[in-house]
């Protein structure tokens, strides 16, 4: 079965709705903070938010951590889009909690933030949040691993690489979301590593890099060498799992599934590395953040959620060479024409 689950085109649609009129804001400010500017996600979501700026009249400020987990780069930016009498601000929150009170710091100062992929903890600090459905991004690699596996899927061995120790709500959520995907309890939902089923290999942490995976990936060899599922956080990590397998001869033996949809992603689904992947779309959560923060300095009207969710859904699909039974997908054809990086 080959489907997009809920297409990018249908979220710009819903968001033009709101922003039926044409929006000029020559005199309004904005600032975008990413949690670093390498991955090629954060490099796709500024040049969205660097593209409607621009078409618009917005004057943007980018703004990145050093690598992902840098909080305290992130609180100067916020700092320094306040000073800067900016009217609102994008944000990948590094660490979701912890950012908290400098978001409702800028708010009292009179800017709109919009959280951008990663929801705030919680999710109603911030004023907006543009994102996949990230839940819905882990079930569908969640479904189609179990599914690929069949009657092996009970007996099989399940590693996490995960993105940070603070555990930000992206990463609790394609946790989560896998394991609901997958058939295994997740405990409390809104914690990583509190489960209990015996398929649980462990979790280790990447900080979302290559490296990061390739020492995650070693680590969890050495709790068990027959591991054989590997759930990652998004495609760095997971070829850097697939370059510490490939090391013992392995690459072969084991599932590896993740979420992102890059270019480079899509063409690891194509070339085996990765299984499949859930693709999301950060230049349309971006340059949709950009059209908020100038509708919302033209009369103060805030972004409105995706009907029935908390959140501005822009969209997943599952991409996948080898399509499972009940599961939506569409084929590594099609996801390179919708990816990015």
């Amino acid at each position: 079965m080959k489907k997009t689950i809920v297409s990018a085109a249908l979220g710009a649609l819903a968001l033009g709705v709101a922003f039926s009129s044409p929006i000029k804001a020559a005199d309004v400010s904005a600032c975008l903070i990413t949690k670093t500017d390498t991955n090629p996600f954060f490099v796709k979501m500024k040049e969205g938010a660097e593209a409607k700026a621009k078409e618009l009249g917005v004057t943007l400020k980018s703004y990145a951590g050093k690598v992902d987990g840098d909080h305290d780069s992130q609180v100067a930016a916020v700092e320094s889009c306040i000073a800067d009498g900016a009217k609102g601000i994008l944000i990948a929150a590094s660490d979701t909690k912890a950012i908290v009170d400098q978001v409702k710091k800028a708010q009292d100062a009179g800017l709109l933030v919009i959280a951008l992929d990663t929801p705030l903890d919680p999710a109603t600090a911030a004023d907006a949040t543009f994102a996949t459905d990230n839940l819905l991004a882990g079930k569908l690699i969640g479904q189609w691993a179990a599914a690929t596996l069949g009657d092996k899927a009970k007996d099989a061995k399940v590693g996490f690489l995960d993105l940070t120790p603070s555990q930000p709500t992206v990463d609790v959520l394609r946790d989560q979301g896998f394991m609901i995907g997958f058939g295994i309890d997740p405990k409390d939902p809104n914690k990583i590593g509190d489960e209990d089923d015996p398929r649980i290999v462990g979790h280790d942490v990447t900080n979302g890099n290559e490296e990061g995976g390739r020492t995650a990936m070693e680590n969890l060899l050495q709790k068990d060498p027959d591991i054989n599922v590997i759930h990652t956080i998004n495609e760095p990590a997971a070829v850097g799992a697939y370059q510490a397998l490939k090391a013992v001869g392995k690459e072969k033996d084991v599932l590896i599934v993740s979420v992102d949809g890059g270019c480079p992603g899509v063409k690891s689904v194509a070339e085996g590395v990765i299984g499949a992947t859930s693709q999301q779309y950060p230049l349309l959560m971006a340059s949709l953040g950009i059209e908020a923060i100038a509708q919302y300095a033209k009369d103060g009207t805030k972004p409105k959620p995706t009907e029935g969710k908390d959140f501005f859904d822009t969209g997943v699909a599952l991409v996948t060479d080898k399509p499972a039974e009940g599961v939506e997908s569409i084929d590594v054809k099609t996801g390179t024409e919708k990816c990015w990086g």
